[in-house]
């Protein structure tokens, strides 16, 4: 990964962007594609599009999701503590001890408190929901609180973005930047090939609370086709439990779901695209759903074609998740060559 390229990855990491707050995280996806894009543009929500216009009327979508999960400020104590409540699938048993960052009108820091071991009653210790957790921001008592902060701030882990040994990379939310990330470079491979389709690249809101934002894109931008590049479970460190253990690893390539949403048309082109360019891809199961915002495309207007391409992360949604940079690499060369082929592969659909 070249360092302008890094540079990107490193600015939508360092970005807060929890669902429902993700303007701050958008506006630096937008400030990157739209040097190479033919337009940019937003919806209410702050879904946010680039594209590349081709000469042929088939169109196709790489879509990645903007924002991570989170917490959100519940209550504000008489004695100066936050309760908070998830955003989207916060992780209990990582919570507590961490470093915080209130999003209020002035970013407020915050510790998750946790009581010290030495006080606490070993034989009964267990992990409590986030909605019993608080943060502690240092304030003497509610008024002091209510100076600084809102009900409904909302609130991230505070952490860094650290290079480990070789192409590996450790952050809060890889999940999912590395999709927009990729969504970006497989539109910026489109248009230095000046392909014929009309590629979209999307930076999506809200997945991690629904999927909302692809239903908003998928229904108004109504594609021939959609990619959703987003992170998957790599499975090999050693504390996976073995019913959960499968074929993905890290620096093995991006993974090309099969199953569920994923058009059978989608799935070939994106192996052939893999094969032409000489890419190695990964395969996984998918037999009920994604849990990408793939499955928001497939159900939208009278069905979009579509195909969710994983990046293996580990540790997913903790503040330690680490990926392999040439999977991303790659990945984005895997978009710009099936934006190379589109055309000729079009119209996408289910032989009978």
């Amino acid at each position: 990964m070249d360092d302008d390229r890094r540079a990107f990855l490193t600015d939508l990491l360092t970005t807060p962007s929890p669902s429902g707050f993700e303007a701050v995280g958008q506006r630096v996806w937008l400030d990157y594609v739209r040097d190479f894009a033919d337009d940019v543009w937003t919806d209410a929500y702050g879904n946010a599009v680039a594209v590349h216009q081709g000469g042929s009327d088939v169109s196709i979508a790489f879509t990645g999701h903007a924002d991570e999960i989170g917490f959100i400020v519940r209550d504000i104590t008489e004695d100066g503590f936050l309760r908070i409540s998830p955003i989207g699938g916060a992780d209990r048993t990582v919570s507590k001890g961490q470093h915080v960052t209130v999003h209020a009108e002035t970013p407020v820091a915050g510790v998750v408190g946790q009581t010290a071991i030495h006080l606490r009653e070993r034989e009964e210790e267990s992990y409590e929901d986030i909605d019993a957790q608080f943060v502690d921001v240092g304030a003497d008592d509610g008024d002091d609180a209510r100076e600084l902060v809102e009900v409904g701030d909302p609130v991230t882990v505070e952490t860094r973005v650290r290079a480990l040994h070789g192409t590996r990379m450790a952050a809060r939310g890889m999940d999912n930047r590395v999709g927009i990330w990729s969504a970006a470079e497989g539109l910026r491979a489109a248009v230095e090939a000046d392909v014929d389709a009309t590629v979209y690249a999307v930076s999506t809101v809200q997945e991690e609370v629904g999927v909302q934002g692809a239903k908003m894109i998928g229904f108004g931008l109504d594609p021939d086709a959609a990619i959703a590049v987003d992170v998957t479970h790599a499975t090999d460190n050693p504390d996976i439990p073995g019913k959960r253990s499968g074929p993905v690893e890290l620096g093995e390539g991006p993974v090309v779901s099969r199953g569920s949403a994923n058009h059978p048309s989608l799935v070939d082109l994106a192996r052939e695209s893999a094969d032409a360019a000489e890419i190695d891809v990964q395969l996984q199961a998918t037999g009920t759903r994604t849990g990408t915002d793939a499955d928001a495309f497939y159900t939208a207007r009278s069905g979009i074609p579509a195909l969710n391409l994983g990046i293996p992360n580990r540790y997913m949604h903790t503040p330690v998740e680490v990926i392999d940079t040439d999977d991303l690499d790659a990945a984005a060369e895997l978009l710009g060559s099936v934006a190379d082929r589109a055309a000729d592969a079009a119209p996408f659909g289910v032989d009978l």
